[in-house]
């Protein structure tokens, strides 16, 4: 693995471009071959583009789109220019995306057909300019000076230390959080994401999160680019029809996801065929046995996949032990991955076949981490981390920054966790989640929800303290619930006591298993799917 002479995004494309010309690029699945020749002709093209509209060193451009290839190009054409990247996260609101807009005060705007009723209201503001990424023709704005073509990357003297990307995560307020990222933070932390696998000009990235995301845009977009790999797109959402012959079309060798949708998998596609037959269900509890059937499982998994992945990189939340136990057990290669916007973002992580069941792994090298004032019988404690990829700060908040950095130079994550003997990191939860019983007690909910998902015909749940009690807000599948108490369907009373007795049963269950002071005294039903960030975690103030 060739290591990157200069953190910059000019100096990491000369590189790609005179190394990997003929190699494909980025790219739709099963479409037309970009190589990397003509994606130096098309980041040319637009970034000087960007030059005829007064785009230069410094200034902000926004990209509000859904993953494709001219992604990709508009965020290197922006940053080759020493411009400073704002990807907005498409399902952000009308109104979070104003209040981002008007935050971050860009010059220009690249803009989805899809998307750009969202920008309705800056159509007409004389201050910005709209381009189609479709097209790269413009919307709205004032007429540009003189078309040119840039010759030369590196019109602009992009240092290191270069603003490369103001990352939202929330619009939801005026004072919106915007997560100041240097080349060097983003370029670094790719590169060092070799230590937890290593890609080549061979490896072909199927991307599936939103590219605007810290995690698919490091990983999932600038790491592999660095290293000559072609990344493929999607053209629609990626449901199961799409999904399934765009992973035997690409065949990808390396995919990035979220907990939820492998947990999704797991439990719809997999463990039904572990559950449903007595006999089957039976025999799978024998240890032996079940790490046999899994492995069985495990090659189909593999053959919907393609066939040929070799890293299924997991991140974003914690992963439930029972799915992360059957990936294990059928030899699937997933890699567990720990880190954050505020660091650019990969901290920790183990790559394939070196997991261990519930924890994430050994600090990626070059970083430092302490677990800060860890409990003396539990030695947890917050996770503090120190290195290249540690934000600059949040854009126009120095307050905020300072307490979140110390003059020290550790950024505090807000996540909690501790080490074991082998230095493998685990995350145990967000410390802003941690409930405090009355006796003193730290509850970590995402504990405790963990034993409620495992629990059958659960899709999903959610555990918070109201007026000093434990609540678990439970998400059912009720079609299979229905279908199993099918004759009293009709009968509602007779068919609410049903759900009434499984609740019970739930809570006996939880309680069964956890400590005593995280017992659940009350479980509700929750009738609607909670609602998720972009990258899929629950949105946990909006119940509380």
């Amino acid at each position: 693995m060739v290591e990157q002479k200069k953190y910059t995004v000019p100096a990491m494309l000369r590189n790609t471009f005179g190394s990997y010309g003929d190699r494909p690029s980025l790219v739709f699945a099963g479409e037309e071959i970009r190589t990397y020749a003509q994606l130096e002709v098309e980041v040319k093209q637009v970034a000087g583009k960007l030059v005829s509209f007064g785009i230069g060193k410094g200034d902000k451009v926004v990209i509000l789109s859904g993953n494709m290839p001219n992604w990709g190009i508009a965020y290197f054409a922006i940053s080759v220019l020493g411009a400073i990247v704002v990807p907005i996260l498409p399902d952000f609101s009308m109104v979070e995306i104003a209040n981002i807009v008007e935050h971050a005060s860009p010059k220009l705007l690249f803009v989805s057909e899809s998307l750009s009723s969202k920008l309705e209201r800056f159509k007409t503001d004389p201050t910005k300019v709209l381009l189609s990424i479709e097209s790269f023709e413009q919307i709205s704005g004032s007429d540009p000076e003189e078309a040119i073509i840039l010759e030369d990357l590196a019109t602009a003297n992009v240092e290191e230390d270069d603003l490369l990307s103001i990352i939202y995560t929330s619009g939801t307020t005026g004072k919106s959080k915007g997560v100041m990222l240097s080349h060097k933070n983003i370029l670094w932390d790719a590169e060092h994401g070799g230590t937890v696998h290593q890609v080549d000009s061979h490896d072909r990235m199927l991307s599936l999160l939103p590219l605007s995301h810290t995690y698919e845009n490091t990983i999932g977009f600038i790491y592999p680019v660095m290293y000559g790999s072609s990344v493929h797109y999607l053209r629609k959402l990626p449901t199961p029809a799409v999904l399934i012959p765009a992973l035997q079309v690409v065949k990808p060798t390396l995919m990035l996801t979220v907990p939820l949708i492998i947990e999704k998998i797991y439990k719809k596609q997999i463990q039904p065929i572990f559950t449903k037959n007595l006999l089957v269900k039976i025999l799978y509890r024998i240890g032996p046995v079940r790490k046999l059937l899994n492995r069985i499982a495990g090659k189909k998994l593999m053959e919907t996949f393609g066939g040929e992945l070799q890293f299924f990189g997991i991140g974003g939340a914690k992963l439930d032990t029972e799915v992360e136990r059957f990936l294990l057990e059928a030899k699937f290669p997933y890699s567990i991955g720990f880190g954050l916007t505020e660091t650019a973002p990969l901290i920790a992580g183990a790559g394939p076949f070196k997991t261990r069941l519930s924890t994430i792994g050994p600090v990626m090298q070059g970083n430092e981490v302490i677990i800060h004032e860890p409990d003396p019988r539990s030695g947890q404690g917050e996770i503090w981390v120190k290195g290249p990829n540690v934000m600059k700060g949040y854009y126009k908040e120095p307050e905020l920054t300072k307490e979140v950095i110390t003059e020290e130079g550790w950024f505090r994550t807000g996540d909690l966790g501790l080490f074991d003997k082998k230095g493998y990191l685990t995350f145990k939860g967000r410390l802003k989640n941690m409930i405090v019983s009355a006796s003193g007690e730290n509850i970590y909910p995402e504990e405790i929800e963990s034993v409620i998902n495992n629990f059958k015909n659960v899709l999903e749940s959610l555990v918070i303290q109201r007026k000093g009690r434990l609540v678990a807000l439970v998400r059912l599948n009720m079609e299979e619930l229905e279908t199993q108490y099918q004759a009293l369907v009709d009968q509602a009373d007779s068919f609410n006591e049903k759900i009434d007795e499984f609740l019970a049963e739930l809570q006996l269950h939880v309680n069964a298993h956890v400590s005593k002071f995280s017992q659940v005294q009350l479980v509700l039903i929750q009738p609607e799917p909670f609602e998720r960030t972009p990258t899929l975690k629950i949105k946990r103030f909006l119940y509380t």
